[in-house]
Formats: C-alpha cells, structure tokens, sequence
C-alpha cells in the first residue's frame, strides 16, 4: 500500500465525500469549528502565510442580508444550513508575519509591502488554507457544501471589507436527505502527471 492513510480515512476525506445540498438541522457547534481550525492552521502555505479569514453566519438576520446575495440555486440550500462560513482573504495579513515568522521580522515590509503583491499572495495561500478548511469539516465528520455562486461585491459590502476578498461561501452540517448530485468524472493520474 502506498499511502499511510488508511481507507476509512481516505475515504472520509476524499473518495466518499462529497459536497452537501441539503442538511439535517443538527447544529454545528463552535467547538466543532474550533476543532476544525485547530486542526487545519498548520497546513503549508507560502512562508507561513495564513490569510485566510472565516466569518461565521448564524444569526437569523445575518443569514437573510447573504442569502440575497446568493445565486438563486444557492440561496435556500444556504438558508437552511446549520452552518455557513465566508472565507476570505486577507490581503494585510503581512500585519501579523512577524509573529508567525519570528526569525526574519523584516519580512512584513521585504516581500509584501505593495499592495498587488499582497493581493496575489492572499489569493494563492487563502485558496489553499480555504481548501484545508474543507477537508477539516470532512475530517469532523461533516459535510461541507462550497460555492462561488454569489455577488462577491455584495457579500464583502455586507460582511468584510476593502481589505478582504471574499473567496466562497462554506455551508456545513450533516447530510440531509438526498445530498448529493451525482458524481462527475475525474480526470485520470496519465491526464494530469507528465515526468520530465
């Protein structure tokens, strides 16, 4: 065997898993989403970069204000999630590199002190700490149902700001009843890996 993983695990992560349409209305609790981060902050990331920001939606009025900016296939399975997270990317998340990168202070002001070089570097390394976000929620034994489908404008007026980029819109819960789509095609290993 190849991997050290074994199968149940492989298979809750990744080969069974599958993104969420419906949920039961169990709810998801904040220690369940303390669990999840605790877990996935030590993902890599470029030089320790971690500008990934999660803003939980639970109030009833701050779950209408996103729903309406939902595409309308997302808005009522993101109204009755138990759970939904923006994820966003912080684009001054340089402010907090020298605590996480101690033996090279100067690091703050060296690579990230324009603006589109931030950008760029939140962009890459949020996606990638977004992506770990979603295999947590898996491996809590959840369901995560991720989307793009909304008014990014809109939700970072609602919700964040000029400094934020929103990346997706996270719902998390158990499965309801018939929460999958079917399964589309994966591209095969002899599709993707070329060895030079």
């Amino acid at each position: 065997m190849s991997l050290v993983l074994d199968s149940a695990a492989q298979d809750l992560l990744f080969r069974e898993a599958r993104t969420a349409n419906t949920f039961t209305d169990e709810p998801v609790t904040d220690e369940q989403v303390r669990a999840i981060y605790d877990l996935i902050k030590y993902g890599p990331t470029s030089m320790n970069q971690s500008p990934l920001r999660v803003t939980l939606v639970r109030s009833p009025e701050a779950r209408e204000r996103l729903v309406r900016h939902m595409a309308e296939g997302n808005q009522s399975k993101t109204a009755t999630a138990p759970l939904v997270a923006i994820l966003s990317a912080d684009n001054e998340f340089h402010e907090e590199l020298p605590q996480l990168f101690p033996h090279f202070p100067q690091a703050k002001d060296a690579f990230f002190g324009e603006r589109p070089v931030r950008e760029s570097a939140a962009a890459l390394n949020a996606a990638l700490q977004a992506a770990y976000f979603i295999i947590g929620v898996r491996a809590a034994g959840l369901a995560a149902g991720p989307m793009t489908g909304y008014d990014a404008e809109g939700v970072r007026k609602e919700f964040l700001d000029d400094d934020h980029t929103p990346l997706m819109v996270v719902n998390i819960g158990r499965p309801g009843p018939d929460a999958w789509f079917p399964r589309n095609p994966r591209l095969e290993y002899d599709q993707v890996v070329t060895t030079v």
